[in-house]
């Protein structure tokens, strides 16, 4: 009942998202410009302001790294072994891949700052900001190799890989935001996670194809079932405590996130497909992810 209650204000939003896109006569281009506007300006925004602002332990959190790399890379081998059941459908497999390891940042980042303040903001920053060159790096990828893409040119031109990796230069080089800077920043951070959460629920799809059902149920359970899992085992292993245990565990039980829809489009991939499965992610995640959040809370 307490991972419920957690979660509800922020599933909430994501139901209200929905409500809106179908109810306000805007038409798509306004939330698809919402989502890029979130993708490429508000969220890097919000991880560089984290990590440049938070004073990084690497001795201290290599766990919570470990921990991490842990479930994603679980996520891209048990996503690998889904190929098979995609058949001859190449561009299907490459796009949806991703969706086995690829999380809601606006999700755990609204959730841990809830439960732990700004120290659970700063250790879910710290943690999206390590795993995200490692998950776009798989994804990219693998949609870059499927369509006959750079994929260098594909990684420099991400914004969340540039947001992450300037946070962290800037945090290591001893440096202060400005006031001026920082309450910038902090502004656009803020509005990322509410309209983050609003262009989910946007852009969930509850009417397409989902493909191949054997495999759109596969991914579903590696997702939300098996990383988790892994995640949770890799926190109590490595003997993670409070806001770090939490943390490691949330980040795994987290649904993919819908920049892996954008990427799939930017990419030439098969964004109907990435969109439809993201969406039932995130509506299973509803009854899983409070489940996992009450693990870790006992």
């Amino acid at each position: 009942m307490q991972g419920v209650l957690l979660l509800l204000p922020d599933f909430g939003l994501i139901l209200l998202g929905w409500v809106l896109c179908r109810v306000l006569n805007v038409g798509d281009p306004f939330w698809s410009g919402l989502e890029k506007l979130v993708y490429f300006v508000l969220f890097p925004a919000l991880l560089f302001n984290a990590l440049a602002r938070t004073h990084i332990d690497f001795s201290a959190a290599a766990p919570l790294f470990v921990s991490g790399a842990a479930a994603v890379g679980c996520g891209i081998v048990f996503g690998l072994l889904a190929r098979p059941l995609f058949g001859d459908d190449a561009s299907a497999f490459a796009s949806r891949f991703q969706c086995a390891f690829r999380f809601n940042s606006y999700i755990g980042l609204a959730v841990l700052g809830k439960l732990h303040g700004a120290a659970g903001l700063a250790a879910m920053g710290l943690l999206i900001g390590a795993m995200v060159p490692l998950v776009n790096f798989a994804a990219v990828y693998m949609l870059a190799r499927n369509g006959k893409l750079g994929l260098w040119r594909e990684m420099v031109r991400n914004p969340l890989i540039l947001a992450t990796l300037t946070g962290f230069l800037f945090s290591l080089s001893g440096l202060t935001l400005p006031d001026t800077a920082a309450h910038f920043l902090g502004r656009l951070g803020e509005a990322a996670i509410t309209l983050g959460l609003l262009a989910v629920g946007a852009a969930l799809k509850l009417r397409g194809s989902s493909g191949s059902t054997a495999a759109s149920c596969y991914l579903l359970a590696v997702k939300l079932l098996l990383v988790p899992a892994v995640a949770l085992l890799a926190a109590s292993s490595l003997g993670l405590r409070g806001v770090y245990f939490d943390t490691a565990v949330l980040f795994g039980a987290l649904p993919t996130a819908t920049s892996a829809y954008i990427l799939a489009v930017r990419m030439g991939g098969d964004g109907p497909g990435v969109a439809w499965l993201i969406s039932a992610n995130t509506l299973a995640a509803m009854l899983t992810l409070p489940i996992w959040l009450s693990i870790a809370l006992r």
